[in-house]
């Protein structure tokens, strides 16, 4: 290649990544979305390898000191089920995005003692959903949502 043919390729791939960039956010809001709804299964319903309301709030309650844990076990599994669900459709966003980051602070607090990495249960990525719940709570659902499609300014 030479450096001409170089010079002129650089421009028109910046260009086209300059033409999808629209499409960074809602994709960073749809897979946030996807990627917590499973948790939130795991928790209410016991798919995925999860244990299930019942089991996860006597989890809650006995080992986290969470009282009363069915109720505890239940509201993080609805927030990362429906949570995740509205940012997915980026319907009323930014409440979601909200709730999601009030649970993973929470989370954050059961996590720290195990420390950093997630391999050993530590604050790793509890830490990387809530840093992306608040983007999307300060952002809202942009173009791409159902939030601007029924003009929701919320």
């Amino acid at each position: 290649m030479t450096s001409s043919s170089a010079t002129t390729d650089t421009p028109s791939l910046i260009s086209a990544l300059d033409r999808l960039a629209v499409f960074g956010w809602p994709l960073v809001r749809i897979i946030t979305g996807l990627l917590l709804i499973p948790h939130g299964a795991q928790k209410l319903f016991g798919w995925f390898g999860g244990h299930g309301l019942t089991a996860t709030g006597q989890f809650f309650e006995s080992t986290l000191g969470m009282s009363p844990g069915l109720l505890w076990a239940g509201l993080a599994g609805a927030v990362e089920v429906f949570g995740g669900l509205a940012l997915v459709l980026g319907l009323l966003t930014r409440p979601a995005a909200l709730a999601v980051a009030v649970l993973m602070l929470v989370a954050l607090t059961v996590h720290l003692p195990q420390g950093f990495f997630w391999t050993e249960g530590g604050i790793e990525f509890p830490l990387m959903w809530g840093v992306l719940a608040l983007a999307l709570f300060l952002r809202g659902g942009g173009a791409y949502s159902l939030d601007a499609k029924l003009g929701l300014r919320v």
